[in-house]
This record gives C-alpha cells, structure tokens and sequence, in this order.
C-alpha cells in the first residue's frame, strides 16, 4: 500500500477555515449579546431648606422726604445797621444764643425818652394830688367850691391815665431794644448767612438773616397708596407704630422712630396718603432734603408656616415649590403664599413644618428628578425688619 503526503497549500487552506470559523464566532456573539443595562441620570445638586414657623413682620413701605422738626428763618423786627453776627455758618446753637446785634442806640434813645416822659407826668400827678388835698382841707369851710375838688380829682384821674400809658410806651421802647439783640428761638444748626455785617435790615424784609433748623429730632414725610390706610391706622389704634428709615438703595438703616401722624386728608390727584415719622437722629445721618426709604412695622404674624422666597416657583396653574421625596426624588406641591418679606414667604397652604424644599437649580428639576441635597437651612428664624433691595432669599449656587 502507498501513502499519499499532503499537498504544499494545506496549511493554507487549514488556516482560511479557521479564519472563517472565528468571523462566524464574532458575528454570532454580536447579535447575541445580552443587552446592558440603562445608565441612571446622574443626581442634581441642590440647596434645600426646611419649612418651619417663625414671627413674621408686616410691613408698609414707601419713599419719604426728611424734614427739619423745626425750620426758622430769623429775620430782624426791627429797622438798623447790623453791627456783628455772632454765629459761624454751619454752626449749632443753643436756643437763646447770640446770631446778630443791631446798632441799639436809636432804641436806647426812644426808650429814655419814654422814661423822661413818665417821670414829667408821675411829678404832675404827685403835685394834682397834694393840691387836691388842700382843696378838700378848705371844701368843708367854704373856702373852695365843689367844682374846684371836682376838677381837680378828673385832673388826677386824666395825669394816672397818662403815667400808665407812660409805662406802657416804656414796655414798647424797651421791646424794640430787645429786638436789637437777635437770638437763636429754637436748639439747632445755622446754615448759610444771608446778610454780612454792616448791611441795614428792616422789619419787612423776607430774606432773613439766617436759617436755623432743628435737627435733633427730625422727620420724615413718605407716602403710601390710600389702599395701605386702614392696615396702617389699625396699626396707630393699638399703639406706637415703629419706622425705618434706609438709605436709597435700601442696604443700610440710618435711623428707627415712630409714626407721629397721618395727614387728615388724602391727595386726589395722586392718590396717595402723606404719613410723619419722628427719629431721634443722634448719629445725625438723617439731613434736610434728603429722600429715604421708609418701612412701617405694622403688624408682627406669630409662629406662621415660612419657606425661603427662593424657594417659590409660578408655574401656569399658579405658585408652587420642589417638595424632596424619602427616596432623594422631588415632587411638585402647589401652595397658596403671601408676599415676600426678609427673603422669607408665608405659606398658607400646601406644605407643613418639617417639609424640605428646593432652594436653587430649580430649571434642571421636573417632578421625579433625582437630587443630592446639601446641607437643609432653617427658614423659621425670626424674621428681623427686612432691607428692602436686598436678595437675601437667594440661595448659593451648589458645588458641582
């Protein structure tokens, strides 16, 4: 028997077949495969607060002019030469002190005179008198009529009449001296002098001499919609209403005092109603002229359900926040809220003490979405009188 010996391209054809084999492996286990599990989206990052009670302060707000508490313009009463000033712009006097001092010579002369005067008709008075005395020792011996005591005692009716009258030019001659020296009739600060010395001034002058204003204390004038005047005599009924007043931008308290007054009428044209407020203004950060923000305390809201304002979303069926599930998830709640105040929202309606809302990254969030929350905040510390203008219900933007 003879053996036949394999042929040169047998290793190759061994090789094509394995190579074959091995594609038909891969493309089997291609279409195969058991398929993999879907990917969970990753958790949002998100501050979260907790809902809790706090006392909550109402209040009314609007823009306000400070005013002096008393505003003079000294002027003379009456006609001379101004010999000196005795103040210094800008200068803060007492009630009482030195401002100008007319040339008192005129009013010292008038007043001598008056005084001469009385002293002329109190000598004729005192010698009518003694002659009436010798008239009434000779009456009863005939030795003087009757109409003569009877004159005489008309004369010293007419020279009593005159001595008083005398007295009373003195008074006048005297006021008109006192006029002479020109005081300060409030405590509070001078401004810019209106007259230099040596100029004559008269009693009908407007100009004045100078303005003196009170500044300790001071006022403010705000207006408020005529909608907030029975919140805010409500307030006024039950006791002093404390106010604020802020500075422009609303981010620094210059001064707290209490409602004085409402104007006993409304404006018509603006409709609108004028409130006073009286501050202490010792730090003198209160100026007249100025505008302010004020903001009425009226009403204190005890252990009332809280949530930081932003938290708060509007959506087309109305307000409502991102509750956080057990299982790390958010669900949508609709509330029922009040306005904003101090970064904080009342909530009537929908959530309850304890419950965890989403404070930021709310545009990334729908019903379901899977969060990771930092660290909760308490939105039921009491609130303190808000600044307006400030956005301290923002919450920080989370690590990523």
């Amino acid at each position: 028997m003879r053996l036949r010996l394999p042929s040169r391209e047998s290793p190759r054809e061994l090789a094509a077949v394995a190579a074959g084999l091995l594609a038909l492996l891969g493309a089997w286990w291609l279409f195969h495969k058991p398929a993999a599990a879907p990917k969970a989206p990753p958790a949002i990052a998100v501050d979260v607060a907790t809902a809790a009670r706090a006392d909550v302060p109402v209040h009314l707000e609007g823009l306000g002019t400070v005013q002096a508490f008393y505003t003079v313009t000294v002027t003379a009463r009456v006609d001379g030469q101004i010999e000196r000033v005795g103040f210094r712009e800008g200068q803060d006097v007492r009630k009482g002190a030195l401002l100008a001092q007319i040339d008192p010579r005129p009013y010292q002369a008038a007043l001598g005179m008056a005084i001469a005067t009385r002293d002329k008709d109190r000598a004729q008075l005192e010698n009518a008198r003694r002659d009436l005395e010798r008239y009434e020792l000779l009456a009863p011996e005939d030795l003087a009529s009757k109409q003569t005591v009877d004159t005489q005692k008309a004369l010293i009716a007419q020279l009593t009449a005159q001595v008083k009258g005398d007295g009373a030019s003195i008074d006048n001659a005297r006021t008109q001296l006192d006029y002479t020296t020109i005081t300060s009739p409030i405590d509070g600060r001078t401004g810019i002098r209106l007259v230099d010395p040596g100029n004559n001034v008269h009693a009908t002058d407007t100009g004045g001499i100078v303005v003196v204003t009170q500044l300790e204390p001071i006022s403010v004038i705000s207006s408020l919609p005529e909608e907030d005047f029975t919140q805010l005599s409500s307030a006024l009924a039950r006791g002093p209403v404390p106010a604020v007043a802020l500075s422009r931008d609303g981010r620094e308290e210059l001064d707290r005092g209490t409602v004085a007054l409402i104007d006993n009428q409304i404006d018509q044209t603006t409709g609108t109603i004028r409130v006073k407020a009286t501050l202490p203004n010792r730090q003198r950060r209160l100026w007249p002229g100025e505008f302010v923000n004020v903001r009425l305390l009226t009403e204190i809201r005890h252990q009332v359900l809280t949530i930081p304002a932003a938290a708060l979303e509007r959506g087309p069926d109305g307000l409502f926040a991102y509750l956080v599930q057990a299982d790390s998830t958010v669900a949508v709640a609709p509330v029922t809220a009040g306005e904003p105040v101090d970064g904080v929202v009342v909530i009537e309606t929908g959530l309850k003490a304890g419950d965890q809302v989403v404070t930021s990254n709310h545009y990334r969030l729908q019903p379901g979405a899977l969060i990771r929350a930092n660290a909760p905040v308490n939105a039921g510390t009491r609130a303190r009188p808000p600044v307006p203008g400030a956005n301290s219900g923002a919450a920080a933007e989370p690590a990523p």
